[in-house]
């Protein structure tokens, strides 16, 4: 399969941590569809201390993986989300 577009997308969204509120990533999201998965490289700024874990009440809320090659998070369904 193709790698993701090197070229980052414009368009900027928070990710936050469903349980607790914390926001996690600062991150370059194409498209207008669900988030389901986070490429490392389009994170523009990071929250977290250790990985795939909220700080503030350490839950985890994705796993690590390589999508098409890439490394990048892999969201647990409902424990997180987006604005």
């Amino acid at each position: 399969m193709a790698k993701p577009n090197a070229k980052a997308p414009d368009k900027s969204v928070t990710i936050y941590c469903k349980k607790c509120q914390q926001i996690l990533f600062k991150y370059k999201k194409g498209g207008k569809g669900a988030l389901i998965k986070c490429f490392k490289e389009r994170i523009t700024k990071d929250y977290t201390t250790e990985n795939c874990t909220c700080p503030q009440c350490n839950s985890v809320f994705a796993r690590d993986t390589l999508v098409r090659g890439t490394p990048a998070f892999k969201f647990i369904g409902g424990k997180v989300w987006f604005k």
